[in-house]
């Protein structure tokens, strides 16, 4: 079974395979060449606080704009790619062509069949995953502007870490079960494309709930010094002590409309709440929590990728008993 099952999917391995080897690759060119602009362009002491370090980085993040733009999407596209190519095909492709009729009335059972294609896929795509989190791990930190936030970057934290075999394997196991129901191939696809859209959507919302947020009251600036903290929401604190959402025109600082100077007037009004005995309540989740962030959701998706694989056992041995 494991030949059989290797000669069957061996399009979608080595697709997959030489994706990841030509975005490693692209990866290692960049990389390259970021650290030869970097050393060529930076003064000494950088990275660090220098104005001239920071003028860097955002020569940095513009010359690299596009590289930003792809990464971003990777999180979501790759996950989807690997549920609509490996998972839904699985058993879709099978109702699809009525060849499940001659390989599940051979010697070998239909549970022995689903168990070995889904282990040996499953174990593919998760070994994959992991090789792709080495390879983005490896390489970010090249990339100081924008992409070397682990944690309070969503993107880059759904790729690093345990996150990508867990939502790869997730994709496949709602893929291959999107093929039971649908018994084709093209609505399977779709339902994984919605279906991991949507997953993403509820776990960012939820993941303010893994953890009780911590609270920092900032004074003089509305802005956290760690840059990589994953901000929950944030208040007014009175000089009363009690929290609101924006002071009124009680406070004294009456905030002023302008179009055209708004980040200079919210700035202005900031220090002039500052100035009335007003702090800045910050909740939020610190860097600190990278991994336990990373082990809840990949605990969800794995225990979602589990119940959605024992579904489609269920659903297809029942269907040939």
């Amino acid at each position: 079974m494991i030949w059989v099952t290797w000669r069957q999917h061996r399009a979608q391995i080595l697709v997959t395979a030489g994706f990841l080897a030509l975005l490693g690759l692209l990866m290692l060119v960049s990389a390259v060449e970021a650290k030869m602009y970097v050393a060529g362009h930076a003064p000494p002491g950088c990275p660090g606080p220098a104005v001239a370090c920071a003028d860097v980085e955002v020569a940095l993040g513009r010359r690299y704009d596009t590289v930003y733009t792809v990464f971003g999407w990777l999180p979501l596209v790759l996950p989807a790619l690997i549920g609509a190519f490996w998972g839904a095909p699985l058993l879709g492709r099978e109702y699809e062509r009525g060849t499940h009729r001659l390989a599940w009335t051979q010697s070998v059972p239909v549970w022995r069949w689903l168990a070995v294609k889904l282990s040996v896929l499953g174990g593919a795509i998760v070994a994959g995953g992991l090789l792709l989190s080495l390879m983005v791990s490896l390489w970010r930190p090249v990339f100081r502007e924008g992409i070397d936030s682990s944690f309070g970057n969503i993107g880059v934290f759904n790729m690093v870490g345990v996150s990508p075999p867990a939502w790869w394997l997730f994709a496949f196991a709602l893929g291959t079960a999107a093929g039971t129901f649908f018994r084709r191939t093209l609505p399977a696809m779709a339902l994984v494309l919605a279906g991991v859209a949507a997953t993403m959507s509820v776990l960012f919302g939820l993941s303010d709930h893994y953890a009780e947020p911590a609270r920092t009251e900032l004074t003089g600036t509305v802005t956290m010094a760690d840059p990589d903290v994953r901000l929950v929401s944030a208040s007014w604190v009175a000089p009363s002590g009690r929290e609101v959402a924006e002071p009124g025109a009680a406070s004294g600082c009456p905030r002023r409309v302008d179009p055209g100077r708004s980040s200079r007037n919210a700035e202005a009004w900031q220090q002039c709440l500052f100035g009335k005995g007003y702090r800045y309540a910050v909740y939020y989740h610190p860097p600190s929590r990278f991994w336990r962030f990373q082990w809840t959701e990949a605990g969800i998706l794995v225990v979602a990728a589990a119940a959605l694989g024992g579904l489609t056992v269920h659903r297809t041995v029942r269907h040939t008993a």
